[in-house]
């Protein structure tokens, strides 16, 4: 769930088994693609496709799978609103936040080797942490007032969002000083947003901001690589998601998503969006595109303890240490939001507190739909939604493109999505 400034978007405006029926209802509404559907999954076919006629969604694909493989995948609805083209599971999407498990896999992997270490100071290696500020408030004339802090900001802070660093999306005090200052926001991937000031003291609490965008410069500090080459030669190649990058070829653009804005009469209004090519940074907090079936593959990889088709790219023991609780006894917070436009205020398990691990969100009891205490989750600003349950070992990706973030139609689609599921797999 990435900051995107307004200026921004103007400018840039789960069947064990193989299932091999093609279920196609009117080209109008849905397309359901590849593996299809069984018996067992109806409810989620029937779910998908009434959001798609009920104009919830101009399109939106899930897919889930289990250590034996795929279990479902579907995908109703256009990817192109203005030809008509079919969702498919090749069709492109912007993933915003979703990129940030990327970041946190790559950092991982750099943990393993001994590199670097969740307890270093994140300064070791970049040394433009070193003297972190705080906003302390604003002076009578709006003039930020800053402090230094009296914390070093450690690698495990970034990688856990308790750093003190936040998103202006979720926060009144950073959207004012973003306003007071000139200083960009971190979409449009100059260097200058780095600039931006602490809310609070390094592990004083948990609020969700740029904290990744810094471990992907922390990454390319460590490797001596961009992080574009970095996932590419490290994640990507290895697990074959070959549609993953920062960078869209032009293949990739021909089968990108239409990004929707949800209008005040609850239609949807298409708008170009695209993240910047030219970045003077990547990304590491929210740049990427991939695909629902490359996604998959990356998550498949994780419910399998790091492991792929007999590659490895994480030890057991380090994805077990990413889906543990990291922060201790702070909370995650519910993210309230400063800017409606962009986001509504999120929390995914508003009845139950919730923690955090290396990069994922934490239900600590068992969650409405069928998912395990101590499955982990997150999301994408566009509303694209993922989690894994290590528990009853399944995960499960929902992907459209549409703001605001948490949509409610949106998010009862995926509700219904994660229920089917699990019914559909005798795991409720």
């Amino acid at each position: 769930m990435d900051h995107l400034t307004r200026r921004t978007m103007l400018q840039r405006g789960g069947m064990l088994g193989a299932i091999l029926a093609l279920d196609t209802v009117s080209p109008a509404l849905a397309r359901t693609t590849a593996a299809g559907s069984s018996v067992r999954f109806k409810a989620i076919d029937a779910a998908l496709r009434e959001g798609v006629s009920k104009n919830d969604v101009a399109g939106v694909i899930a897919v889930a799978a289990t250590p034996k493989g795929i279990v479902y995948e579907g995908a109703f609805g256009k990817a192109n609103v203005a030809t008509g083209a079919p969702m498919t599971l090749d069709t492109v999407f912007w993933l915003l936040s979703m990129t940030k498990a990327f970041t946190a896999m790559a950092c991982m992997q750099l943990i393993e080797q001994g590199r670097l270490h969740l307890d270093d100071d994140a300064a070791k290696y970049l040394p433009e942490l070193a003297s972190p500020q705080v906003l302390d408030g604003f002076a009578k004339d709006g003039t930020p007032r800053l402090r230094p802090a009296r914390r070093a900001i450690k690698v495990r802070h970034l990688l856990t969002h308790t750093s003190g660093y936040t998103y202006s999306i979720w926060s009144e005090a950073l959207t004012r000083y973003e306003k007071a200052t000139g200083m960009p926001d971190i979409a449009t991937c100059k260097n200058a947003a780095f600039t931006a000031p602490l809310e609070f003291e390094p592990g004083e609490r948990w609020e969700y901001g740029i904290s990744m965008d810094w471990v992907g410069k922390l990454v390319e500090a460590v490797s001596d690589q961009s992080l574009e080459i970095y996932f590419r030669e490290n994640i990507f190649a290895p697990l074959g998601m070959k549609d993953s990058g920062f960078l869209i070829g032009t293949g990739q653009k021909r089968r990108l998503a239409t990004f929707h804005n949800r209008g005040a009469d609850g239609g949807l209004e298409p708008a170009p969006f695209e993240m910047p090519q030219r970045p003077e940074f990547f990304m590491g907090g929210g740049g990427a595109f991939s695909t629902p079936r490359d996604y998959m593959a990356f998550l498949q990889a994780l419910l399998n303890g790091g492991t792929l088709h007999g590659v490895r790219i994480l030890r057991p023991a380090t994805v077990a240490m990413m889906m543990q609780n990291q922060i201790g006894e702070l909370n995650v917070q519910a993210m309230r939001s400063a800017q409606p436009s962009y986001s509504r205020s999120f929390d995914q398990f508003p009845e139950q507190p919730h923690k955090w691990g290396l990069s994922f969100d934490i239900n600590t009891q068992p969650g409405p739909n069928g998912r395990s205490a101590g499955s982990i989750a997150w999301a994408g600003l566009l509303n694209c939604y993922f989690w894994l349950d290590p528990v009853k070992h399944i995960t499960g990706a929902l992907f459209t493109q549409v703001l605001p973030f948490f949509d409610e139609r949106i998010v009862a689609l995926y509700g219904e999505f994660e229920r089917g599921l699990y019914h559909g797999l005798d795991l409720a």
